[in-house]
């Protein structure tokens, strides 16, 4: 692979900041990425793999080696008259692999159409949408170790997932590279449309006996309509977890703001963090070019010049009022570089 000096990452990042890499290359093949990743031209430290650009704030130059993972290809690992599992390697954009597997007529992925990100980095954060998450999907993934230099399949149980989360953003952040993942999928899908307004969106397209092709359009047109394309304005969608908090402490936010939104969970009560935004009153606000989406306060965006040092100072002052008036700390989903 070719080692280039000194070049822009505006491209490869949704949020669009021109931040520049000290070195980059590009890999197309998994081959591509071991033999990088071993040989004698092994890249200059610090390291850092870059899938679709779509959950990173850079808010500088990156001094190291950025490797940008294109690994494309969708294979059947195995099957039977009911499930099938579905193995992408890493580079396959998100949403082509949602798409490739509704038209096959494999259930499972279609909750989370139009995601953004490439499918290698999904299981990183357990991305997820309308009541699935990659947890409840994902078998096993293939990834390399960058310690020992051997790969190392992880199964589901073995990725640690939480909300947001996985042992790869704790205890293994930066020591593996993801080389394709593995999901079941269904033959005869069991549709989830209990989350969020998926059952209102199927009603207004005249459409009574869903089938999965119809929930990903649903899916597609919701989150049009809510969601900024990157292309239009730099975002990398959801900036903000929803908080979970205590349930004493919601009950003490429930008596003084009754119109608090919340869900109930095993280990407490989530909040909306798009409620606590908006109702801090940054909906819509802007800062030159910097601000918080009219439509989602969750997504911050880039009107067009913003840097990423001022986007990461509006995030943290989104925070610092949120704090002040609920006592809840707001956690960043994307990661800042």
């Amino acid at each position: 692979m070719q080692i280039r000096e000194n070049i822009s990452l505006k491209p490869y990042n949704t949020f669009g900041i021109d931040a520049k890499a000290r070195w980059f290359a590009e890999a197309q093949t998994t081959e591509e990425i071991i033999a990088f990743l071993t040989g004698p031209d092994e890249p200059r430290h610090p390291l850092l793999i870059l899938g679709g650009g779509s959950n990173v704030l850079f808010t500088k130059d990156f001094p190291g080696t950025v490797l940008k993972i294109s690994t494309k290809g969708i294979t059947v690992a195995d099957e039977n008259e009911d499930e099938v599992l579905v193995r992408a390697n890493a580079g396959e954009q998100w949403d082509d692999l949602v798409r490739f597997c509704v038209e096959k007529g494999w259930g499972g992925l279609e909750n989370m159409s139009l995601i953004p990100g490439n499918a290698g980095t999904s299981p990183v954060q357990n991305i997820g949408a309308y009541g699935v998450e990659i947890k409840d999907r994902l078998v096993e993934l293939t990834s390399w170790d960058l310690q020992t230099n051997v790969k190392k399949i992880f199964t589901n149980e073995e990725c640690r997932f939480g909300y947001r989360d996985s042992i790869f953003k704790t205890i293994y952040k930066g020591r593996y590279v993801i080389l394709d993942v593995t999901f079941r999928l269904k033959k005869n899908p069991v549709l989830c449309l209990d989350y969020g307004n998926i059952k209102d969106e199927l009603v207004a397209m005249n459409i009574e006996k869903p089938d999965i092709a119809a929930v990903r359009e649903a899916v597609c047109t919701i989150r049009r309509r809510k969601l900024p394309d990157p292309l239009v304005a730099g975002n990398a969608g959801s900036f903000f977890k929803n908080p979970v908090i205590p349930e004493s402490q919601f009950l003490e936010l429930k008596e003084k703001f009754l119109a608090i939104v919340s869900f109930p969970q095993n280990d407490g009560i989530k909040l909306a963090a798009a409620w606590l935004i908006e109702s801090c009153g940054w909906k819509g606000k802007r800062e030159g070019d910097a601000g918080v989406h009219p439509n989602q306060p969750l997504v911050l965006v880039n009107y067009g010049n913003a840097t990423g040092q001022e986007i990461l100072q509006l995030s943290q002052e989104v925070k610092d009022s949120v704090y002040q008036k609920f006592g809840v700390l707001l956690e960043t989903e994307v990661n800042v570089i």
